[in-house]
């Protein structure tokens, strides 16, 4: 048996989490947490620690939080650490030369999608954007380059056709844990086999910005369908409805849950409401709102909300004002 390696997982969203896990019950040595600093969450702005550093604290494993780990300070910490190999998953920050230098075998990474499509920040919620039906994670030796180290372990899941973007990151989270724990394995044994990606066959998944979920009407029902589950749990898909009759204000609502239906008219225009929701022409079919959520109230039902907004057919759903843009440049919905 090859002897153990001393490990440092770099990791703060909940994608790591199982990973985590799954190295503590390894024989390897894992000697410290490496996560993002607490920020201030809810509306009392309150520094509410990660679940991963939570579990850490809980088990008694070692915790660091430096605000740059790539700053000198931040190097010589790991390297201080004597660690073989570094573990990364959903950190945070990209990783230097000089700190992937800090470990002799330099560092691997779990990535949400399989490599090289979808290099970047959101793979998960840009595959279900883009209407995929497959997707994975993939175990990577990291470079300094984004996403673009050489591949050494893949795995493959289908994507629901309702799936929202949390409900399958939560999974992959989980098919990717014990594929980390075998690459570990196999460099512990060196008989990791690293193959390079084909740069020419790369996409990129770009990191979501609030805007990024507003829908455009003039897509497909199929596209905004998948946008709505593609910016679930954040930060979700929002249009503005438009009451008939002179002087009433455009309400802003956060579309949790549709369908994509069969319909005709013009995009963004309602053309039924009742008991199930209400439908919306799009750019080809039409969309029924299921959920909705009014900013500063609770998600509902769209039929409770018509109990207490007077949505008609013949309605408009679009930007807040006329002429305003629905999306981000360079960004699709």
């Amino acid at each position: 048996m090859p002897p153990p390696l001393r490990l440092v997982m770099l990791g703060t969203k909940d994608f790591a989490l199982p990973t985590f896990l799954a190295l503590l019950k390894t024989g390897h040595e894992v000697v410290a947490l490496v996560t993002q600093p607490d920020r201030p969450q809810g509306r009392k702005q309150e520094l509410i620690p990660s679940r991963i550093k939570a579990e850490a604290v809980r088990l008694g494993v070692r915790v660091e939080q430096p605000k740059d780990v790539n700053a000198p300070e931040g190097v010589e910490l790991i390297r201080s650490m004597r660690p073989d190999l570094l573990v990364t998953a959903a950190y945070g920050q990209i990783l230097s030369a000089e700190l992937l230098g800090a470990a002799p075998r330099g560092g691997i990474n779990l990535h949400g999608s399989v490599l090289p499509k979808y290099r970047g920040a959101a793979p998960v919620a840009r595959a279900i954007q883009e209407g995929e039906s497959e997707t994975g994670v993939t175990v990577i030796a990291m470079s300094p380059r984004v996403d673009a180290g050489g591949m050494i372990a893949v795995a493959r899941t289908p994507i629901g056709p309702d799936e929202t973007a949390g409900e399958l990151e939560e999974r992959l989270a989980r098919l990717g844990a014990p594929l980390v724990v075998e690459a570990v394995d196999a460099l512990a044994a060196g008989a990791a086999e690293v193959i390079p990606q084909d740069p020419a066959l790369a996409t990129k998944a770009p990191k979501l910005r609030k805007e990024s979920g507003v829908i455009d009407w003039s897509r497909s029902a199929r596209r905004i369908h998948d946008l709505v589950r593609a910016m679930q749990p954040w930060p979700a898909s929002s249009t503005h409805w438009h009451p008939s009759g002179p002087g009433k204000p455009p309400v802003r609502l956060i579309v949790h849950r549709a369908m994509a239906i069969d319909g005709v008219g013009e995009p963004g225009r309602v053309i039924a409401a009742g008991p199930s929701g209400f439908d919306v022409a799009a750019g080809s079919g039409a969309v029924r709102l299921v959920t909705l959520q009014v900013p500063g109230r609770k998600a509902m039902p769209a039929a409770e909300f018509l109990r207490g907004h007077a949505v008609q057919p013949g309605d408009l759903l679009g930007p807040d004002s006329p002429g305003s843009p629905v999306a981000p440049a360079g960004e699709s919905s």
